[in-house]
């Protein structure tokens, strides 16, 4: 018996036929390809935010610099066909273009950047502090120094504040060609890096370094002792320039409010701070007590362990905080240190009151133990007791001080000002810094730049522009391909978008970094694999030699071969890094590599539409999630 023959009647969810009874014309498979739900045309290069830039309250273009650091951007070629400058300085230059201040800052800032590092989901943070004061040091021990503008505007900037944040409004102004004159109160140039960073975290030679480097860009007065609301008014400053930027910080220690913190003993944290940076703090007594958990708090308490008592024996210090250890803000590094010091915790306590001698004097704090039900706080009935104190340090808050410019601060006693940072209804009068709300060196550098296009914006068309969502330097392919010598008018000649067969084209490329930071999900992490990172030694300070000691101790400084392959850990996550993943697995040779000449960041390979099926390969095996699949496909 033989099989009756059966006609297959083949599933439409998983097969198409390429012909219909009675075509005569060849269909190329793709042409059903493109129109499938399930697939798209070809793959789309998005450039995304990386995470450690998101979370850079300064912007840094860190992913790029971390780039030219590993290898993948080279310097640009002199007329000699050379390197026109060395890998060091080149990725100096493009952190600078954010933050003047590296070499300071890759030692104290606390590096929310490497907080939000997507590679901790497959080993460890990259350590981008230790790269950044690598770089940093590089440039003061090669003198290197930030370019004059090319055109003088003739503008007039006044800076109100010589701290971090108006120093590096000052560098912005003078990059755009503007003249500043910064009015500072005090005798010299720095503010909390002058007076609040102790000389263990960071030498003032560093910091020197760093602000004369500023100040040699020419056109930048300074006036120092001079104060606002004082000796001048800043009806006058408006009138005198064409724009004024306010950065004078929140230099005000907020005082104990307990009975007897009127004793003359009793001092807060930044008076502190700045004494001992002045020179003036020679002795602290036997025991001190430090109120508050967070960085200043450990740096009183670090402070007072050296200064001792007359610089002759060791002071007791207490660090006595409402909270658990656990809960302190202040980071655990800087925490660890002050323990190993012989600094003593007393959490979970709550002050009383002063306890004052005869002469009026504090010595001792009375506290009484605390706990936390159901995040409030309850007294222990009972607990009393008294921590003694020749000095008691209050590190609990800043304060702005207006000096006379009360018109600027709303009722939270912050500045009033609006997403450009100018103050509102005052027009042309910008704000960065502590002033905005206290908060990080690193915050203050982002405010001055985000402020600095504010203020440009208004002196030469008059009004403020609207920032982008995202807060950073972002990389332009556009203008990267101008500098290398690509000419794009409004409409270009010959200029077509989405296409491989113009070299001067933004080939199918999607900027989307002003709006959206890239996960971790969104990267192909196997391709990854686990490489310990590189640490900077600690020099640790032990309790028994702390007396004295004053010299920079928190970080050493990695190599240069270390600062190489630290960079090489950095997933470069939203932009390509010529992995050539998707070249080499690109099963029908679709998708090439740009030729070498032509190449730029963002620029290292490109999809022939011709050859391309949509099966999305390149983008399952692009370890950065810069390519996604986009174009063609029915209702796209």
């Amino acid at each position: 018996m033989s099989a009756t023959p059966q006609t297959a009647t083949p599933s439409q969810a998983t097969t198409y036929r390429r012909y219909k009874d009675g075509d005569t014309e060849y269909k190329r498979s793709q042409e059903k390809l493109f129109k499938a739900s399930w697939t798209y045309k070809c793959p789309t290069y998005v450039q995304s935010t990386p995470p450690c830039q998101g979370k850079c309250p300064a912007g840094e273009d860190i992913r790029s610099w971390l780039n030219i650091a590993r290898g993948v951007e080279k310097p640009p070629v002199g007329p000699d066909g050379k390197p026109s400058m060395p890998w060091q300085e080149y990725a100096w230059r493009r952190v600078t273009e954010c933050n003047p201040f590296p070499a300071v800052m890759g030692r104290v800032c606390p590096a929310p950047c490497q907080g939000g590092c997507n590679r901790v989901k497959v080993d460890d943070y990259v350590g981008i502090n230790s790269i950044e004061q690598f770089l940093g040091d590089y440039a003061i021990e090669k003198g290197l120094t930030f370019p004059k503008p090319e055109k003088e505007t003739g503008k007039k900037i006044a800076i109100v504040g010589g701290g971090v944040a108006g120093l590096s409004c000052a560098y912005q102004m003078r990059r755009k060609g503007h003249s500043c004159t910064i009015i500072e109160a005090y005798g010299r140039l720095g503010g909390m890096l002058a007076f609040g960073l102790p000389d263990y975290r960071t030498t003032q030679d560093v910091v020197n370094a760093e602000i004369n480097r500023i100040t040699d860009m020419g056109n930048i007065e300074v006036r120092l002792n001079t104060r606002v609301g004082k000796d001048v008014s800043l009806d006058e400053l408006r009138t005198q320039f064409d724009a004024v930027f306010i950065a004078i910080g929140a230099q005000g220690g907020t005082k104990l409010d307990i009975p007897g913190s009127d004793a003359p003993n009793c001092v807060d944290a930044l008076s502190l701070l700045r004494q001992y940076n002045e020179g003036n703090l020679k002795t602290v007594g036997k025991n001190v007590v430090v109120i508050g958990g967070g960085k200043t708090a450990m740096d009183a308490a670090a402070v007072a362990r050296r200064v001792g008592d007359n610089g002759t024996a060791h002071t007791n210090v207490v660090i006595a905080y409402r909270r658990t250890v656990a809960e302190m803000p202040a980071d655990k590094h800087e925490l660890d240190a002050v323990v190993t010091s012989g600094v003593v915790m007393n959490p979970c306590v709550i002050p009383l009151s002063v306890v004052k001698n005869a002469e009026g004097n504090a010595v001792a704090l009375r506290v009484s133990d605390v706990e936390w039900v159901n995040k409030k706080m309850v007294i222990k009935e009972g607990t009393e007791h008294d921590i003694p104190a020749d000095l008691i340090v209050s590190a609990v808050g800043q304060f702005i001080e207006w000096n006379g410019m009360d018109g600027l601060k709303n009722a939270k006693d912050k500045a009033n000002v609006d997403k450009m940072l100018q103050v509102q209804a005052q027009a042309g009068v910008f704000v960065g810094g502590d002033a905005i709300t206290p908060d990080l060196l690193t915050t203050a550098i982002g405010h001055a730049r985000i402020a600095s296009g504010g203020i440009h914006d208004y002196v030469t068309t008059g009004a403020a522009t609207k920032r982008p969502n995202v807060d950073k330097a972002l990389f332009s392919l556009q203008e990267d391909l101008v500098k290398r010598g690509v000419k794009f008018d409004t409409v270009p000649e010959g200029y077509t978008k989405a296409t491989c067969d113009n070299k001067n084209a933004i080939h199918n490329f999607d900027d989307r970094a002003d709006r959206y930071v890239i996960k971790a999900e969104e990267l192909f992490l196997g391709h990854f694999t686990a490489t310990k990172r590189n640490v900077r030694a600690f020099r640790p300070v032990e309790a028994s030699n702390v007396l004295g000691d004053h010299a920079e101790h928190t970080w050493g400084k990695l190599t240069e071969a270390q600062v190489q392959a630290e960079a090489k850990r950095c997933m470069s996550c939203g932009m390509c890094f010529e992995c050539d993943n998707c070249v080499i697995y690109c099963p029908m040779g679709a998708v090439k590599r740009v030729p070498k000449k032509d190449m730029t960041p963002a620029r290292y390979v490109i999809t022939d539409y011709s050859k391309c099926i949509g099966c999305h390969i390149c983008k399952d095996v692009c370890p950065t999630g810069y390519i996604q699949m986009g174009l063609g496909g029915e209702g796209n």
